[in-house]
């Protein structure tokens, strides 16, 4: 892969600034009424979207920030003391605007969706079917499912000018785009069709129906799942019947809303191998279904503001110290034993030396060796020192290249991913201030802060 004569290796630069993210053109344009933070875990989603949030809203727009991450990094960021299924508001905001923020709530969203299209009759009893509050409480595509209804029922509302989605870490993060697909065939499986035939067809015929029509397939799901639960299937699927409609038509809306020109989505990553392998994976799968891409946020990107000096030279600056300090070392022990022998030899030398009490030393003489020795005892810990300090460096610089490698080989695989980098604070995002900080460097897009990098 040909280097780009244009981007330093050492200073982790973009390669184009045509293709570098503009995320204040996008926050700030009253078109985009959505924008969806998807990545693999670990990358800072969370704190991306809830950046994204402050910043919209201190910039005067009327923002919601919807996390179905069930981490509570975002309540707390926010000044909250928990986040629930209904949006609270952020105070200490600057600006004209405001923010909300909220939680999804799976279970509570479903008893929702029961309410508001059932009777309240019928939506008692399928709050009350067991088989009902498995499947709220944790069936698998549920969440994903529910998310697309809390977003439909936000945009539907338009109370807020923008809605800032977090979704759930890894792959599944795109799993909500399925939520509709499979919800559908779920819906139109053969087995839901066989217990909606008795609610179809209704009374004693319908009785009869269940018993001539499913008694085989009665005894073997009796069997694996249990006689009761069986039944609480079909009581529910009897009392949801007139709701499956609804669900996949509201389901199909949503999924249309998330492709419409309104809605963004940014790819979150951070500069390593895994996550931006991930990363191409959600690129890929976007644009296979026709979702808008905006871009993608490179996060925790590290830099140095002594980028002249490369990891090369600096460990052999730090070579070169510790080779002197090992040769002055040694030519101090040479230095010693010399005069040791100096001294030993001299009596032999000397014709006065038996007996001799008439050679007075000099008063000065005791004290002379301290000084070379006090010299010796201060110098090789600051040489080790600085040597140990290049080390870091070469460390930092060649970490700066490495992630440098992995970005280039993302940027040739997907030159047109416009691309905003978020120079690493030096601590983790704990309140407004930390996500004004990640707001400001999204904004930068390129150039942050390096002297406050970490």
């Amino acid at each position: 892969m040909t280097s780009d004569p244009a981007r330093d290796p050492d200073t982790a630069r973009p390669l184009d600034p045509a293709r570098t993210l503009d995320v204040d053109a996008l926050l700030d344009d009253p078109k985009t009424r959505i924008v969806v933070c998807c990545g693999s875990g670990g990358v800072g989603k969370t704190t991306t979207a809830a950046a994204l949030g402050l910043r919209a809203a201190e910039r005067g727009r009327k923002v919601v920030v919807l996390t179905i991450d069930p981490a509570r990094r975002l309540a707390q960021s926010m000044g909250i003391d928990s986040l629930d299924n209904v949006p609270r508001r952020v105070k200490a905001v600057d600006g004209d605007g405001e923010l909300h923020a909220m939680m999804l709530d799976m279970k509570r969203t479903f008893d929702e969706i029961v309410e508001a299209h059932a009777d309240k009759e019928r939506a008692s009893a399928i709050l009350g079917n067991p088989f009902y509050q498995s499947l709220s409480a944790g069936f698998a595509g549920t969440q994903e499912y529910m998310a697309m209804e809390k977003l439909g029922q936000l945009r539907s509302r338009d109370e807020w000018d923008l809605i800032v989605v977090d979704t759930p870490p890894s792959r599944s993060a795109l799993d909500f785009l399925d939520a509709p697909k499979r919800l559908g065939s779920f819906l139109d499986g053969k087995l839901i069709r066989v217990l909606m035939a008795p609610a179809k067809v209704g009374g004693r015929a319908g009785m009869k129906f269940l018993n001539v029509g499913m008694s085989m397939m009665t005894g073997a799901l009796g069997k694996l799942l249990g006689g009761q639960l069986l039944r609480d299937v079909q009581t529910f699927v009897a009392a949801m019947d007139t709701m499956f409609g609804g669900f996949r038509t509201r389901a199909d809306a949503t999924y249309r809303l998330l492709q419409a020109p309104g809605t963004a989505f940014l790819v979150v990553a951070s500069p390593e191998r895994d996550a931006l392998r991930e990363a191409a994976y959600f690129v890929e799968r976007l644009a296979a279904d026709d979702m808008p891409l905006a871009g993608l946020v490179l996060n925790r990107v590290h830099r140095s503001g002594a980028a002249q000096l490369s990891a090369e030279r600096a460990l052999a600056a730090a070579e070169n110290l510790d080779e002197s300090r090992i040769v002055d070392q040694e030519d101090g022990k040479v230095g010693l034993r010399n005069s040791s022998e100096a001294s030993h030899e001299a009596p032999g030398n000397s014709p006065e030396a038996p007996g001799s009490s008439e050679t007075p030393a000099p008063p000065e003489a005791p004290e002379a060796p301290e000084a070379p020795s006090e010299l010796h005892d201060t110098q090789p810990p600051v040489a080790q020192l600085t040597a140990g300090l290049l080390r870091l460096h070469a460390e930092r610089m060649q970490l700066l290249s490495r992630e440098q490698r992995t970005r280039d080989r993302f940027t040739a695989l997907h030159p047109e991913v416009a691309m905003a980098e978020v120079t690493a604070l030096p601590g983790d995002v704990h309140d407004l201030a930390g996500l004004r900080a990640i707001g400001d460097r999204l904004a930068a897009g390129t150039d942050g802060d390096p002297a406050g990098a970490a």
